[in-house]
């Protein structure tokens, strides 16, 4: 594909190195993520990306022969989890015999059947969709000098004599957070040892061909109904990938070129690719519900008009194309995306908190927030919401949860936890609850039932994810303190109070037990990872951390009963603040799937300025 030489200049080339450079931990290896432990998965793709970008096998320094090291001490790129044996495959340095199979065919069974690919988390089915694709057609690209001396580089054996076989199920126990269980074991060796071989032959190599065939119209419509950007950017390349297989010259190829680039971000460790293609709307309807926390949005009039024409244009207006029931897409018309408009994605907590700001922008004076959201549009937001509520009264993520928790038995990824289905968390059922509720106290007449029937159930279902210690497991950021604000301010906003609540009693003595002597909170990524509360260090504080535990007890009332956790959590924020205005960047505190974490850059500003507003009008002017 030489026009990425086009997008992908010498000068990103540069970065990207520098920034793979900048995180290369101590031992040699890549983590998971930038403050994570040496990983085979990131160490190899990183160390083979090093190698594509024009760096020698013994070039930055001895950090190339770090890297190397460290594989090969580790047994060598056998041992690299699935996705990257997918990966290598393609490249050409890893055989497809020593993969599991990712059988295309599963896109032509019964929809009525659990292990659908319809039924599975969107953004799990968006990635193994293409991988099922690239398994299929067993796909090899160019074998050049590099990848030739890369087969060479990579193994503790010759590469000839690599038993692809036995390497199928070879996993880096330093990667294995989620071990394959015997059952599903024995799925993969029955598929590779008797179907595989079967639909290679004709007549049965029809069925591979029609199911290669149905899996690139499905990479198309997600290809066109998110402007080629694609949920993420793991099916957006894999996408590009298949496009081209099957046509080189195609509009569509040309199409996904031009939005690599949504996905690349430069700062001041280099360049690196996002795990979306941004957090825009996310960021602006947190950072309009802080600002205006602070009570003072007449400051802030330039940025909030800016912000609510922003919010106002990327809702979206329309369902994706076609028979939605045919590509197992829920609605989307009414929705907000976690980034642009352009990604074509609604997720339900977006939505939610979409919804929360542009009703708490329509009620500032035009002069400051410029003109509301009309009224059919914040409709639709609610019809999609209410859409969206699961029989046990929570809310999933991006769609209802389409098949059952079992399914997880056969997450072949190895590395990340719970991908399988759209689980239903406390944040997104919180987040719905919230703006429901906003929206009833405005808009009264609309669906009242509906939503009062909606908001009952959510409430008995964030109840019953509380954990025994009072807290909220939370998905999608660090970890037990942000899911217990969302548990305790939903609650809250659904019509319970500390006083008859137990719940929210249990939830605030569990935050108030965290609290460190310093002050603040300071919860480490470990939590996610290993279901545990962990600091991050002795009696470190976190700013973000701070800020979610201070709006949750400060919302339950902690102001009536005993100010002094807030006036010493509040010094800590103050005292952090930096000569520029700026809060400084600590520990990461974004997550997903329980193993990988993520940057959200501006947390360090928003949460600190929401909680300090909060406290400043609800606690010392109350």
């Amino acid at each position: 594909m030489d026009a990425v030489k086009t997008i992908i200049t010498d000068e990103h080339k540069k970065e990207m190195c520098r920034y793979l450079y900048n995180h290369q931990n101590l031992d040699g290896g890549w983590g998971l993520h930038i403050e994570g432990r040496s990983s085979m998965f990131c160490t190899v793709l990183n160390y083979v990306s090093l190698r594509l970008l024009g760096q020698e096998m013994d070039g930055g320094d001895g950090a190339m022969h770090k890297a190397r090291t460290w594989i090969l001490d580790h047994g060598g790129a056998t041992y690299i989890p699935s996705w990257g044996k997918c990966w290598l495959s393609v490249l050409g340095v890893y055989e497809w015999d020593g993969n599991n199979p990712l059988p295309p065919e599963l896109w032509l069974l019964p929809y009525f059947l659990p292990i659908h690919p319809g039924r599975m988390w969107c953004h799990c089915r968006m990635v193994y969709l293409p991988m099922s694709y690239l398994y299929g057609k067993r796909f090899i690209g160019p074998i050049s000098g590099v990848v030739l001396s890369l087969r060479k580089e990579l193994y503790n054996q010759a590469y000839h004599q690599i038993d692809w076989n036995l390497a199928r199920n070879q996993c880096s126990k330093e990667d294995l957070y989620f071990p394959h269980p015997l059952i599903q074991d024995i799925l993969w060796k029955c598929l590779h040892k008797f179907a595989e071989p079967l639909v290679m032959k004709w007549p049965f190599s029809k069925l591979r061909n029609r199911a290669l065939s149905t899996v690139m119209k499905h990479i198309e419509y997600e290809d066109v109904n998110t402007n080629y950007l694609c949920i993420g950017p793991v099916n957006k390349v894999m996408n590009m990938l298949c496009c081209w297989i099957d046509d080189p010259n195609s509009t569509a190829v040309k199409r996904h070129l031009s939005r690599i680039k949504d996905y690349l971000w430069v700062a001041e460790d280099g360049m690196k690719m996002n795990g979306y293609n941004g957090s825009q709307l996310w960021d602006v309807v947190l950072a309009v519900q802080a600002i205006v926390g602070t009570n003072l949005p007449q400051e802030y009039d330039l940025m909030l008009k800016r912000a609510h024409q922003f919010i106002k244009m990327s809702q979206m207006s329309k369902d994706s194309s076609g028979d939605l029931s045919c590509w197992y897409r829920h609605s989307s018309k009414g929705g907000w995306p976690f980034s642009t408009a352009d990604n074509g994605w609604a997720a339900g907590d977006c939505t939610a908190e979409g919804l929360k700001a542009a009703l708490i922008l329509s009620q500032l004076p035009y002069e400051i927030a410029g003109q509301a959201l009309e009224q059919n549009k914040l409709y639709d937001a609610v019809d999609l919401i209410l859409s969206l509520q699961n029989s046990s009264g929570g809310f999933a993520s991006y769609e209802l949860t389409r098949s059952n928790a079992w399914l997880e038995m056969i997450n072949p990824s190895e590395i990340f936890g719970d991908i399988i289905i759209d689980y239903q968390y406390v944040e997104c059922t919180s987040a719905a609850i919230q703006g429901l509720k906003q929206f009833s106290k405005l808009y009264p007449g609309y669906r009242r039932k509906n939503i009062e029937a909606c908001i009952k159930k959510a409430l008995h279902f964030i109840e019953s994810m509380q954990l025994s210690d009072g807290s909220w497991y939370g998905s999608w950021a660090v970890c037990y303190t942000y899911g217990t604000w969302f548990g305790i301010t939903g609650l809250i906003t659904g019509g319970k109070t500390y006083e008859n609540s137990l719940a929210v009693r249990k939830g605030c003595e569990f935050l108030l037990s965290k609290q460190l002597p310093s002050g603040g909170w300071g919860e480490s990524y470990l939590s996610s990872q290993d279901k545990v509360y962990t600091n991050v260090g002795k009696d470190v504080s976190h700013i973000v951390n701070t800020g979610w535990a201070m709006l949750a007890l400060i919302e339950a009332g902690q102001a009536k009963r005993d100010p002094n956790p807030l006036h010493r959590a509040a010094k800590v924020l103050i005292n952090s603040q930096m000569a520029n205005g700026d809060f400084p960047q600590q520990e990461i505190v974004g997550v997903f799937n329980k193993n990988c974490m993520i940057s959200y850059s501006a947390y360090r500003n928003i949460f600190p300025i929401w909680a300090l507003g909060v406290y400043l009008n609800k606690v010392l002017k109350a």
